[in-house]
């Protein structure tokens, strides 16, 4: 049996507690001031992190005892992966989630990628921490284990040919599930990333709410496809037929199924999401999706060090400042930046767009359109199109 984003297999978890951290635990700071003052109770950056991630597994401990009252069942989720011919990315998540009933309506819609459901569902599944798994990727068998968000990031070295090969990912007492991976030529030179929001897909909120909305309100069916995008990404995908498409964006891996059904809907080209988990890191109450973005740009760079990127996004806040960082460090690396204008009104919904700058130090060609027409005659120009 096949699994892809929408199918997956039940899950033993046994594996509810993080592992032990390397470092000693110390304990609270006892300095007294020149008062006298005892200050023995204060808590140093570090202790209140460990605290707070304490107090967060629990919750999650108690979240997956109540999503077994209610029937819920653990399930693994494989997305799309990407890599060269010697070491690729393997992409999945492990939760526990809602089973449509065999037979029913729900599992005939999620089997053909159908469904019409309000993005809050995709939150009701509990991730199992630190589950092992194992993956089997043609005669390479590599052992992992799940973050705390239930994801599974890993890279395997494996000689692959070129072109699309599939990962099994299997966990002990559970179906495989199969994760397709894109495996890319040596020789191929030209590849594509692209943002999501306010980029391929538009909706015209306050950028404070527009995460929280398009996530948990929306249904899948309301959001909508920016202009001239997917013509002009099967344009480029025409041109260059063997190249990688990566959407790169800070929004959540529980939305994960929803964007891949939406891009699919919308005949944008296969590729690799590259999302990232809300909550807690080492050292930050939320994660930070400027740096999100730019640590997969660089990761991509090094991965792939002779592929020249085209790096789409909008002027909405940060695209331009992430994109133009990356180009002046690495010049050789980006063929150029696309740059989708926002509206008056998205303008003021997103809370302003960034000044255009100037991008005469990275050499690198920047182009600006409102839509994938637009941008589409400038690429021609660029001799990209």
């Amino acid at each position: 049996m096949q699994y892809s984003l929408w199918q997956s297999g039940a899950m033993d978890t046994a594996h509810q507690n993080p592992p032990q951290d390397a470092a000693t635990s110390q304990g609270p700071e006892s300095t007294q001031d020149r008062n006298g003052t005892d200050h023995a109770l204060l808590l140093s950056g570090n202790q209140v992190f460990r605290l707070a991630h304490k107090v967060s597994d629990a919750f999650n401990s108690v979240r997956i005892q109540v999503a077994k009252r209610w029937k819920f069942v653990p399930q693994t989720i494989a997305y799309q992966g990407y890599g060269s011919t010697t070491q690729i990315r393997v992409l999945g998540r492990v939760l526990m989630t809602q089973k449509p009933l065999p037979g029913s309506k729900a599992e005939t819609e999620a089997q053909n990628g159908n469904q019409n459901v309000r993005g809050w569902r995709a939150f009701t599944g509990v991730p199992l921490q630190f589950t092992d798994v194992e993956i089997t990727i043609g005669d390479v068998v590599t052992h992992v284990r799940a973050d705390r968000g239930g994801l599974i990031d890993t890279e395997v070295a494996v000689e692959l040919s070129p072109g699309w090969h599939t990962a099994v990912l299997r966990a002990e007492g559970t179906e495989p599930v199969e994760a397709p991976i894109q495996v890319i030529a040596p020789d191929v030179k030209f590849g594509i990333v692209s943002d999501i929001d306010d980029t391929v897909m538009v909706t015209a909120l306050p950028r404070p709410f527009l995460a929280l909305w398009n996530t948990f309100v929306l249904s899948e069916r309301a959001r909508m496809a920016t202009p001239g995008m997917a013509v002009l990404m099967d344009r480029l995908i025409i041109e260059h037929p063997d190249a990688p498409v990566i959407y790169l964006s800070t929004g959540p891996w529980n939305a994960a199924p929803t964007l891949a059904r939406f891009l699919n809907r919308n005949m944008y080209p296969k590729g690799a999401l590259l999302l990232t988990d809300w909550g807690l890191t080492q050292d930050r109450w939320f994660r930070s999706g400027q740096d999100h973005k730019h640590r997969n740009l660089e990761r991509l760079g090094k991965e792939f060090p002779d592929m020249r990127w085209l790096l789409i996004g909008d002027n909405g806040q940060h695209d331009e400042a992430i994109y133009s960082g990356f180009a002046q460090e690495n010049p050789d690396k980006v063929a150029a930046i696309a740059i989708r204008q926002l509206s008056m009104s998205e303008s003021v919904f997103a809370g302003g767009h960034s000044e255009d700058g100037d991008h005469s130090a990275s050499k690198v060609p920047w182009i600006y359109s409102p839509d994938g027409a637009g941008m589409a005659k400038q690429l021609t120009t660029l001799n990209l199109l």
